[in-house]
C-alpha cells in the first residue's frame, strides 16, 4: 500500500522509523535526517514544534534500526538497497584486526620472557637471597605432625 493512498488514521498507527522506509521505498531517493522527518510531519499533519523536539529521537532511531544505513554523504538508505560485499570487507578488516593484536601479544611475551630469562644474571637480586635464606622448606609429612 503506498503512502499517499493511505488516511491519516492508518498513518499515525505506524511508527516514524516504518514510515520513513516506505517514503524511501517509495520515492528511491536518499534523504538526510531533516528531510525524511519533515516528510513525515506533514504527512502526520503535526506542528512545527514536534519537530524541533524530536527530531534528534527520530535521528536515534534511524541509527539504531538496522533496515537503515546512514551513507557517507549524510543522507540515509534502506540496507537492503545495498550489497552486502561490504559487510563481508568489513568482517575482513576485523579479522586483519584481531591477526595484528595477536602478533602483538607474542610479541609482547616474548619480550616478557627475555626480561626474566634465566641465564640472565642481571636480573638477580641479591637482597632477595638475603630475605629469604631464613625460610625453611617443609614436606607435608612434617607439617602434619606439628599439627
Amino acid at each position: 500500500m503506498s503512502l499517499k493512498s493511505m488516511k491519516k488514521e492508518e498513518l499515525e498507527l505506524l511508527s516514524n522509523k516504518d514510515i520513513a522506509k516506505m517514503i524511501i521505498e517509495e520515492s528511491k531517493k536518499k534523504m538526510n535526517t531533516a528531510e525524511l522527518f519533515k516528510k513525515i510531519i506533514k504527512l502526520l499533519d503535526l506542528p512545527e514544534t514536534v519537530y524541533e523536539n524530536k527530531i534528534a529521537d527520530f535521528y536515534t532511531a534511524l541509527a539504531t534500526d538496522k533496515r537503515f544505513i546512514l551513507l557517507s554523504n549524510g543522507k540515509w538508505d534502506l540496507r537492503s538497497n545495498h550489497t552486502s560485499d561490504k559487510v563481508i570487507k568489513i568482517a575482513e578488516d576485523d579479522d586483519d584486526e584481531e591477526e595484528e593484536e595477536d602478533q602483538i601479544d607474542k610479541q609482547e611475551d616474548e619480550i616478557e620472557e627475555d626480561r626474566y630469562d634465566d641465564d640472565d644474571d642481571d636480573d638477580y637480586d641479591e637482597d632477595t637471597n638475603e630475605e629469604i635464606k631464613d625460610l625453611v622448606v617443609i614436606d607435608e609429612d612434617e607439617l602434619e605432625l606439628e599439627e
